[in-house]
């Protein structure tokens, strides 16, 4: 089992070296994405119905334009986007805070909602907020038209080919991996007050994958100095789009758990063992990332061990207090 999932057993060398060389993967449909896709479609119709049974529009024109063509900040935050105040006990933004309804159109608002009704799901209970869904629930949610065009677009060819090649079990385990992760890391560096979404960070993760095959498959690849460069730059542009640390954090858990699932062609023994190098190395690392970084998000402010990482989500301003507020 574990040979199938990682690519070995009898599929003869000389034909899957035949297989990378021409693109073809070890699958040829991405019925994972697929469902991904269809899924995300239909969950942000149903935010676009929520903002218009709300304002009456299902795009956000008043108290603000959604620049992304989609609802309202906190018609996100009530569908589960990420918010740390709905997550955990944030000090500056204490539960009893009154941020605008789902309803409201003034600006400045004059509907406003505490938080236990504004991030909905039952609310609280009378507890600390305690929402730890939020780390999976945002990757099914999108900001606006614009934003799912883009991450629909990126998933059907970008991480449809990874899945084609990894299979569906092994991209399954990354991609959700990948868009948790840059949530986590979202979550303890980006500012407590913006609610974020998006499959980016999954996405992310398989283009990390694309960088596990280049260099594991060098020999293979196709100018593969020149094919670098341009997988540098798409990601340096990505990264600059994004902003945000959830890209990030995808990145660095695709690259890890890409490692560990990606099926690697190894002619040699040598080559056979630095992989298996890598992978040995890849899962303890993915382990102490996801568990350090999940209880530093619970138990301690981030911003005290790393002043500087609110800047990752945050071009500093007048009007954000210089990513201070």
């Amino acid at each position: 089992m574990f040979n199938k999932l990682m690519g070995d057993g009898r599929y003869p060398l000389a034909q899957r070296i035949e297989d990378k060389k021409r693109g073809i993967g070890r699958q040829k449909h991405p019925v994972v994405v697929y469902a991904l896709t269809a899924v995300m479609v239909g969950v942000f119709i149903y935010e676009l119905v929520v903002n218009a049974r709300a304002q009456g529009t299902p795009i956000s024109m008043k108290p603000v334009v959604n620049p992304m063509l989609g609802p309202s900040s906190s018609a996100l935050i009530n569908l589960g986007a990420r918010f740390p105040p709905c997550m955990k006990l944030v000090q500056a933004v204490p539960p009893s805070t009154l941020l605008p309804c789902l309803d409201d159109l003034a600006n400045p608002p004059d509907k406003l909602c505490n938080l236990d009704t504004l991030c909905g799901f039952g609310g609280f209970k009378g507890k600390d907020p305690n929402q730890w869904f939020r780390f999976i629930t945002p990757i099914f949610l999108h900001a606006g038209i614009i934003h799912i065009l883009l991450n629909m677009f990126a998933q059907l060819s970008v991480s449809a080919q990874i899945e084609r090649e990894m299979g569906s079990i092994g991209f399954l385990i990354m991609y959700f991996a990948a868009g948790i992760f840059g949530n986590i890391l979202g979550g303890n560096f980006s500012l407590v007050g913006l609610p974020s979404v998006g499959a980016s960070g999954a996405i992310f993760g398989t283009v990390a994958v694309t960088w596990v095959d280049l260099f594991a498959h060098w020999k293979y690849q196709y100018r593969p100095v020149r094919k670098l460069i341009f997988m540098t730059i798409e990601l340096v542009i990505g990264v600059g789009i994004g902003y945000i640390p959830s890209h990030l954090g995808g990145f660095l858990m695709g690259l890890l758990v890409g490692t560990t699932f990606y099926p690697v062609i190894s002619e040699t023994k040598r080559h056979r063992t630095i992989m298996w190098g890598f992978r040995l190395a890849a899962l303890p690392l993915t382990i102490i990332l996801f568990v350090t970084l999940a209880k530093n998000f619970y138990t301690s402010d981030p911003y005290a061990a790393c002043s500087g990482c609110r800047y990752l989500s945050c071009f500093p301003t007048a009007a954000n207090n210089h990513c201070k507020g």
